[in-house]
C-alpha cells in the first residue's frame, strides 16, 4: 500500500520570467487555482494524504498557500462569504503536507534524494509540481494499481510526436498488456533519429526505496545535473520496471504555450465562465 507522495517543486521556472522572479512557477494559476493545488488534489484523490514537497529558494508562497490564513478566514466570515471561506479551509486540510529545502538546484534526481528519510523503506509516488494531468481515474492511482499487481516501480508514459522526443526522457520497452510496457532502458532527451520510441515519461512515478541508491550512484548528466532518468536507467538493470501509457491528458505548465492553452480549456469547462469565454473565442477566431 502506497501512503506517501513526493512533489518536487524547487526549480526556478526561468521560462516564465519575469513572472517567476518573485513567484514560484507552481503557483501560477490555471484560471483561479494554483498549478500545484491540482497536483495535490490528484494525490489526495488517489488515496494519498501524506505529502512531502521539495522546495527551494523563493518558494515560501507554496508553504503559505497550504497553511491556514486566520486573518483572511476572519475577513471572509465577517463578510458572510461562506463559500469562499470553506474553499480556503479545504486547501489547508486536504492533506498533511511537509516541506524540505533542496539546498542547491542539482537536478530532479537530487531533489528526490531529499525524500529518503521521509519515505524510509516504503514505496512512494512522485508527482511533478508543474504538471497537471486530467483523467477520469487519477493517473497516480492508475500507477498505484500497477504497482500493487507487480510490486515493482512504474512510470507514467505519454505518446508524443517523434520530432518532440528531444524534450523528454523516453523509454525502450516491450508491450506486455494494453498500454503496459516492461521497460528495457531509459534515454534522457534523445535526438529524434536516435530515440528508441516516442513514449515519453510524463511526470508521475511510483518508486521503491532502491531509487535512492541509484541516485547516489548517478553522476551528473545533461546540464551537469543529477538526472532522474539516468537513475531510473541504472535501476532498470537491477529490477523490473514498468511503464503505463495512461488514460488522460497531460498539461505541461512549464511551457508558456501549454500554460495558455490549459487556462482556456479549463475556463471553457467552468459554468461561471464557459459560455462567455466561448463567445469571445469565436469572435477572436473569426477575425484571424
Amino acid at each position: 500500500m502506497i501512503a506517501k507522495a513526493v512533489i518536487p517543486a524547487a526549480g526556478f521556472g526561468t521560462r516564465f520570467l519575469p513572472a517567476t522572479k518573485s513567484q514560484p512557477k507552481e503557483m501560477l494559476p490555471v484560471v483561479d487555482t494554483p498549478t500545484i493545488q491540482y497536483v495535490v488534489q490528484e494525490a489526495v484523490e488517489s488515496g494519498i494524504t501524506d505529502i512531502l514537497m521539495v522546495i527551494g529558494r523563493g518558494k515560501r508562497a507554496i508553504e503559505e498557500h497550504f497553511d491556514r490564513n486566520f486573518e483572511l478566514e476572519s475577513e471572509l466570515a465577517a463578510k458572510g462569504k461562506n463559500e469562499e471561506l470553506e474553499s480556503m479551509r479545504r486547501i489547508s486540510s486536504m492533506a498533511d503536507i511537509h516541506f524540505v529545502w533542496q539546498k542547491e538546484l542539482n537536478g530532479l534526481g537530487d531533489a528526490i534524494r531529499y525524500a529518503a528519510s521521509y519515505v524510509g523503506r516504503e514505496p512512494f509516488a512522485v508527482l511533478l509540481g508543474d504538471t497537471i494531468i486530467q483523467s477520469e481515474k487519477p493517473v497516480t492511482r492508475q500507477l498505484m494499481d500497477i504497482f500493487e499487481r507487480y510490486h515493482e516501480p512504474v512510470v507514467a508514459l505519454e505518446e508524443v510526436e517523434r520530432d518532440k522526443v528531444g524534450r523528454y526522457g523516453v523509454i525502450d520497452g516491450k508491450t506486455i498488456d494494453d498500454g503496459l510496457y516492461l521497460i528495457r532502458d531509459f534515454v534522457e532527451k534523445p535526438r529524434p533519429e536516435e530515440a528508441p520510441s516516442n513514449l515519453a515519461i510524463a511526470g508521475r512515478y511510483v518508486f521503491t526505496e532502491e531509487i535512492f541508491d541509484c541516485i547516489a550512484k548517478t553522476k551528473p548528466g545533461k546540464n551537469n545535473e543529477i538526472q532522474l532518468t539516468d537513475a531510473m536507467r541504472l535501476m532498470s538493470r537491477s529490477c523490473a520496471m514498468y511503464g503505463l501509457r495512461f488514460d488522460g491528458k497531460r498539461h505541461d505548465m512549464g511551457n508558456r504555450l501549454d500554460f495558455l492553452k490549459t487556462n482556456i480549456l479549463f475556463a471553457l469547462r467552468r459554468a461561471d465562465l464557459g459560455d462567455d469565454l466561448k463567445d469571445f473565442v469565436k469572435r477572436v477566431a473569426a477575425d484571424l
